[in-house]
């Protein structure tokens, strides 16, 4: 292929929290480079997750779950799925196959700019065959509205080429716009912080995840080892406390997990230090978000 037969183009992945956008995304780059967790709204950000297919350059960003809440961060992440929308070339809407078709009626109320999509029928390894077929049946009441309906299963493997083919026909012709060998636009220091993130969540209890944040301080590259230090925010002290754990165990599980997940990342040792600070109010305070990555407008 010469240059002109290229294509490349954005592919905003939408729907409403805990749908497994950054699983889909881990899968088809065969990568985990997006924070996966089984909680809902473990996203926060858009990040860029870039996958090749023949010809083809699919950028595809990972976007926070729809959701409306009060607290300026969840604001924050709101708008960071819209923006995602009005950005793109185009929409994979996530759809788990036992959701309402609310979730998908909302999402075109909220599609503006009708910007193409396509809708990904998600976690049908966990339902039968009719099921799935009931389903899409639902959805084809809205065939006007979508390019494609897909049914499709990470657990088994199913529709990957699929996805990603169906992904290509509708992005522009265009010359890569990054290096071929580029997963991600995210920096090491930024993947680093989805991954304590996501230990946080999967080591400590409901509602504790959504009061932390944390910020990569330093990050040290020598010939044997990474050294990393990182501080995790949290709004209380009694969250602190949970977040540390009776004899340090927790915190001492959320950095092996982290480290665990950075190293198979890097293939290289590495030594996480991580402490505890409190902001209290943190998620509800512009400049305390501002200055660790949330810009609202």
């Amino acid at each position: 292929m010469n240059k002109q037969e290229t294509k490349s183009g954005f592919v905003a992945v939408i729907g409403r929290p805990n749908a497994g956008k950054s699983s889909l995304l881990n899968w088809l780059v065969d990568e985990k480079i997006a924070m996966v967790s089984h909680k809902a709204n473990a996203t926060r950000r858009r990040s860029k997750i870039i996958a090749l297919h023949k010809n083809a350059q699919i950028i595809f960003i990972d976007t926070p779950g729809i959701h409306e809440q009060e607290r300026l961060l969840n604001q924050f992440m709101l708008e960071e799925a819209l923006k995602a929308m009005s950005d793109c070339d185009l929409i994979l809407f996530l759809a788990p196959v036992t959701d309402k078709l609310e979730y998908y009626l909302d999402f075109l109320e909220k599609n503006r700019k009708n910007t193409p999509h396509i809708i990904l029928l998600t976690k049908t390894d966990n339902v039968s065959q009719k099921q799935v077929l009931d389903k899409m049946q639902q959805y084809s009441k809205y065939q006007k509205n979508f390019l494609a309906l897909i049914p499709t299963s990470i657990k088994k493997g199913i529709s990957k080429e699929y996805i990603l083919e169906e992904v290509s026909k509708h992005i522009p012709t265009h010359p890569y716009l990054y290096d071929k060998e580029i997963l991600t636009t995210e920096t090491l220091r930024d993947i680093y912080k989805e991954y304590i993130r996501e230990s946080i969540f999967e080591n400590t209890s409901e509602e504790i995840p959504y009061f932390t944040d944390v910020v990569v301080e330093s990050v040290k590259e020598k010939d044997d080892i990474d050294v990393i230090y990182a501080n995790i925010i949290v709004e209380k002290k009694s969250q602190k406390g949970i977040i540390i754990g009776k004899d340090g165990k927790t915190i001492k599980r959320i950095g092996r997990d982290a480290r665990n997940n950075i190293e198979k990342l890097t293939n290289k040792k590495v030594f996480l230090k991580i402490f505890v600070i409190i902001k209290p109010g943190w998620s509800q305070n512009r400049d305390i978000l501002k200055k660790i990555g949330y810009n609202l407008d």
